[in-house]
């Protein structure tokens, strides 16, 4: 039975896939007030599970709770329409079926995701779809609100509202997402799933992290003090089963049970090998762009502007983060940014040698009957070039985390997860000097975005990133082009953080008296260079200044016992090669100490500036 305080939950809950058991005898719940979050990695069954507790799959063992008279909400990850129904009648489905005034209600929902009621959801975008299916889930006003990836393909000033709505949702909610900033606003519980297992965290996301780490180390300790377990077991065995079979069955059950605990500890989640080289070629120009216009013909005659009068210069080496509302004109700018399509007034010039990939959101590139195989090698054949080397294609499938089973699979069998990692797998094969990612973090769990992180971290070329992840932009973009949906662009260094403060000041400054502000791009120095985000340190760095405490420890353990060793007296003269070997290896820790040192000082005091805005 579930806790009377729980609105819906699961008790002993079990479900398979064929042979593959996703969970089994998981029992947790849901209570009013509570705002929670479902992480873990790609195909662990979090989807899944969302669907059980929404009554959307059924449970092959074990029991779903329902508190009776609760309404429960629940907003898929890839919402179906009936394409014939309009935007205003599938929200106003949504209602309970007592509710007075409804088309009141279901104007002002519409208004706040800002879609027309009359418009069909044949032909919405990605984004649209999705703000017609949020706009469905709140407008019910449930007990009870389960949402997969709320975030995807939403703009910012959306994500930002949703945030507030949420924050002031007093019934239960849960919610899978990899906004992590979104996550960090909003949460006050985490719930895990690893390997079947869902533990529980009394805390918001922003403490997932540091708790999953410790649960690792003790993981870590357990799994082996469980080998020693198996090494007496199997010590036994050998020596006394035979004489004392029948007496002793149980405890050959015992080992048995104990080596196969130990292989699904051995399998554990795996993590994708993403990797992306750079090519030498080209020069420091990139792309210069001076006085680019675009404009788009109206239904009712007339024109509207898109982009008007923007000039940039884009060097090696930079990294371009580019917001803005949806329909603000982001993806036109890019595209005539790389010359995919002509400004009607300016022009673009690119820098000699550019190799470019391009990875679109849209998934357009995907033929959705073809299988994995066909799409990395459409030519046929069982290997393909992975940056210069032959490799075969199950083997780098392998190393996205897809399985042998799934790589003569067809496209659309896929989640949108696994789709984005298709692409990646993809992409990363070829070698470039110029990366154009249109939001690329849709649907991806967060260890593989963090690995896409540091991935694109050490990327030594330019980067043109379209997103809406706020956390994505901050750790990798060093400037930031806002579109702001009249035709402006503005140009800001750092990353999304920044951006938000910088254009907070220039409001203020200009808010008392003018009305009209007139938004103009900074003039940078031709030589400097992009300063990165000042609300943090890079990530890299980051991981740096957290290992270095740990290496500073050992070296000076280690230097301590060198030098306690040399002190003996007795060492040179009995053992002088030793006394040599120590002497060399105590100057050697030494200087790595004091490397070690004076670098966490450095990484430290540039924190410190960076939290206070001198960087």
């Amino acid at each position: 039975m579930a806790p009377p305080s729980h609105l819906v939950a699961l008790n002993s809950a079990g479900l398979r896939f064929g042979t593959k058991t996703l969970f089994q005898d998981l029992t947790f719940g849901l209570a009013r007030g509570e705002k929670a979050c479902l992480v873990g990695r790609n195909g662990t069954g979090k989807s899944t599970l969302l669907k059980i507790m929404a009554g959307q799959q059924e449970l092959d063992e074990g029991q779903r709770f329902l508190q009776p008279g609760i309404t429960v909400a629940y907003l898929p990850q890839d919402p179906v329409f009936n394409q014939d129904e309009t935007v205003f009648d599938h929200v106003k489905a949504g209602l309970r079926p007592d509710v007075s005034e409804a088309d009141y209600l279901v104007d002002a929902m519409l208004d706040h995701v800002k879609l027309p009621g009359d418009r069909r959801l044949t032909g919405l975008s990605g984004g649209e779809g999705r703000r017609a299916a949020l706009a469905r889930a709140l407008i019910s006003d449930p007990e009870v609100l389960l949402m997969d990836e709320p975030t995807n393909h939403l703009d910012l000033p959306t994500i930002q509202w949703l945030e507030e709505e949420l924050k002031n949702f007093r019934g239960a909610l849960m919610v899978i997402s990899h906004d992590r900033t979104f996550l960090n606003h909003l949460t006050r519980q985490t719930f895990w799933l690893d390997r079947g297992t869902v533990h529980r965290l009394g805390k918001g996301f922003e403490h997932y992290e540091a708790w999953a780490e410790e649960m690792r180390e003790n993981e870590e300790q357990e799994f082996h003090r469980l080998k020693r377990k198996i090494v007496r077991e199997e010590h036994w065995l050998q020596r006394g089963v035979t004489g004392r079979r029948k007496r002793n069955m149980g405890r050959l059950r015992n080992l048995q049970d104990l080596r196969q605990k130990r292989a699904e500890w051995m399998k554990g989640p795996g993590t994708a090998k993403l990797q992306v080289e750079t090519l030498d070629t080209g020069g420091d120009k990139v792309i210069t762009a001076e006085n680019i216009s675009k404009s788009y013909p109206l239904a009712g005659g007339g024109t509207r502007k898109i982009i008007k009068d923007f000039s940039t210069k884009v060097k090696r080496g930079d990294r371009i983060g580019i917001v803005g509302p949806n329909g603000a004109g982001k993806s036109t700018l890019v595209k005539m940014l790389v010359e995919k399509i002509e400004p009607d007034t300016g022009k673009v010039d690119l820098g000699t040698n550019l190799t470019m990939l391009y990875f679109d959101q849209k998934r357009e590139d995907l033929d959705p009957n073809s299988t994995l195989w066909e799409t990395m090698s459409p030519g046929g054949g069982d290997s393909i070039m992975v940056r210069g080397q032959q490799k075969h294609v199950v083997s780098y499938l392998k190393d996205f985390l897809f399985d042998e089973g799934q790589v003569r699979q067809p496209v659309y069998t896929l989640s949108g997860g696994e789709k984005n990692r298709l692409l990646l797998a993809r992409m990363f094969a070829q070698a470039s000097n110029l990366l154009i990612l249109d939001e690329p973090t849709n649907d991806l769990d967060m260890d593989t975005l963090d690995l896409l992180v540091e991935v694109l971290d050490d990327y030594d070329g330019t980067l043109l990133l379209v997103s809406h992840d706020r956390d994505f932009l901050d750790r990798l973009a060093t400037a930031i082009y806002a579109v702001e949906g009249d035709g402006t662009v503005v140009e800001y260094a750092g990353g999304y953080s920044d951006y938000r403060a910088q254009k907070a000041l220039s409001e203020t400054a200009t808010a008392p008296s003018d009305t009209t502000p007139v938004k103009s791009k900074p003039q940078k120095k031709e030589n400097a260079p992009r300063a990165k985000s000042s609300a943090k340190l890079g990530y890299k760095e980051q991981r740096e200044l957290d290992s270095l405490p740990g290496l500073i420890e050992k070296l000076t353990e280690q230097s301590d016992n060198l030098q306690a060793e040399l002190t003996n007296p007795e060492l040179y003269s009995k053992n002088p090669e030793r006394f040599q070997e120590a002497t060399k290896l105590l100057e050697k820790t030494q200087n790595e100490l004091e490397a070690s040192e004076e670098r966490w000082l450095e990484l430290e005091e540039k924190q410190e500036n960076l939290k206070a805005g001198k960087l």
